[in-house]
């Protein structure tokens, strides 16, 4: 059941999901409230409290993986063939690639909810690093910005393998874990205004990306049916540099981010914590 290209895919559908959601409203709240500049106005130590975020994110990755994991076993006790897998995956990566990319106002559902950061002056740093960490590395608890968590989840249950969802969902974790480090540079408010300033100018190159890879998995997994892995996967992946260069043939600008959420919080002296 499990194949390299149901894993090959979803690490990658994983890496460019969680990249892409670092642009929420969370993710930008973070990269405001746990920075040097921050711990420092709360007497935290910046490392300490870093440490405590990314062990809750791939904790919080691994709770999303889990959830997977449970379909994963209906999926390995079913034992579908392998075309009708890689088959549903390709339905799954055209919905998300026709949802990012906005085709006729079709869209999955969101939710926006975001932490509450009133838990910056409640609680220790431990318990907000972790807290905020588990929230945000669960994906499905927070601000969803790409189709591609759910996309993500879709592969980790055709996978048949817990194992496999679980890496999944931890890989998905640790990288949005690890996204709290770019902030490690902010040491003052003129950082922090120039730091959100190229951040944001990121975002639109950034979903381009997920959108590529959207696109090269619903490639690999169609050429699946007939040509083997390997092969599908080199498919998948001239397609995916395909839509880079031509930026999804015209469908996004990569000049000016228009996402609301990456407009929705600005550093405010509240997030600085002084």
């Amino acid at each position: 059941m499990t194949t390299p290209l149901l894993v090959i895919v979803g690490l990658a559908v994983a890496v460019s999901a969680a990249a892409r959601s670092t642009w929420s409203p969370c993710g930008l709240s973070m990269l405001s409230s746990i920075t040097p500049l921050a711990e420092n106005g709360r007497g935290h130590r910046y490392r300490t409290t870093v440490l405590w975020f990314i062990l809750g994110a791939v904790i919080g990755g691994i709770v999303l993986g889990g959830a997977a994991a449970l379909v994963a076993l209906g999926v390995g006790a079913l034992a579908p063939s392998a075309t009708t897998v890689v088959a549903i995956a390709a339905g799954a990566s055209v919905v998300a690639l026709v949802s990012d990319l906005g085709v006729r106002g079709v869209s999955l559902p969101v939710h926006h909810r975001q932490v509450n950061e009133r838990w910056l002056d409640q609680f220790r740093a431990w318990v907000y690093g972790v807290g905020f960490g588990l929230q945000i590395g669960m994906g499905l608890a927070t601000y969803i910005m790409t189709a591609a968590l759910y996309l993500l989840l879709v592969i980790a249950a055709l996978s048949g393998s817990v194992a496999v969802a679980l890496c999944l969902g931890a890989v998905f974790g640790l990288v949005r874990g690890l996204a709290v480090l770019l902030g490690r540079t902010i040491t003052n408010p003129d950082t922090l205004r120039s730091f959100h300033r190229r951040f944001s100018a990121l975002g639109p190159k950034v979903r381009l990306i997920v959108i590529s890879v959207e696109g090269g998995s619903a490639g690999a997994f169609i050429a699946a049916v007939w040509l083997p892995a390997a092969a599908a996967l080199a498919l998948g992946a001239v397609l995916a540099l395909v839509l880079w260069v031509t930026t999804a043939g015209g469908l996004v600008s990569v000049h000016a981010d228009s996402d609301a959420a990456a407009s929705a919080v600005s550093p405010t002296p509240r997030t600085l914590a002084s």
